[in-house]
């Protein structure tokens, strides 16, 4: 017949097993924590530049007084290939659609442009929108003479994308019809970086 415990046996097993259970946990805290991994280059915060568009004549700013339009450009293209060009406007005309590019001069002549994108504005001349491309290091390529030539895009304008979009100021038909649009029919720059510092050089 097997023999049961005695309570003093029983005692001691609990007590036991108690105090392995405290140094356990004791060597647990004790322990250093695993040290944290770097935080990856892709997500930390990247250089940017900011800057101002303004009307690209007197005749246009007397017609939208209150226009602000904001350039923010983030240099990521090292952490991802490409930066980011955020666009704010406020104080347009409303409802109209604007193209935007990166262009050599800021105003006439331009000399080279890169088509990058559009902005259209609501009913109270609001809009925003946000472009991925290389800026920083914006640059065409051609030839000149039978030589290749770089031209660096570090200036940045606005034009009306419809002919007609600038009626409202220049009055109807007045305006020159320009080709920059996709359609290659757009209205006047409306606004540069004349005033701006240029885009940083790469």
């Amino acid at each position: 017949m097997p023999v049961l415990p005695t309570r003093f046996t029983t005692g001691l097993l609990i007590g036991a097993l108690a105090t392995g259970l405290a140094t356990a946990t004791a060597a647990s805290l004790a322990a250093p924590s695993a040290a944290r991994p770097a935080t990856p280059p892709s997500v930390t915060a990247a250089a940017s530049v900011s800057f101002h568009l303004t009307p690209s004549s007197k005749q246009l700013a007397k017609c939208m007084p209150k226009s602000d339009v904001d350039i923010k450009v983030s240099l990521t293209t090292d952490a991802v290939g490409f930066d980011t060009f955020a666009i704010s406007a406020s104080g347009l005309r409303g409802n109209r659609a604007f193209t935007v590019f990166l262009l050599q001069r800021a105003d006439s002549p331009f000399g080279a442009a890169e088509y990058i994108g559009d902005i259209t504005t609501d009913s109270k001349g609001r809009a925003t929108n946000q472009f991925g491309l290389i800026v920083q290091e914006a640059f065409s390529s051609t030839l000149v003479s039978g030589k290749r030539v770089r031209v660096d895009l570090n200036r940045v304008g606005m034009w009306f994308a419809d002919p007609a979009g600038d009626d409202f100021c220049l009055g109807a038909g007045k305006g020159a019809v320009t080709p920059f649009d996709g359609d290659d029919e757009a209205g006047v720059q409306a606004f540069n970086s004349l005033k701006a510092k240029a885009l940083p050089a790469p």
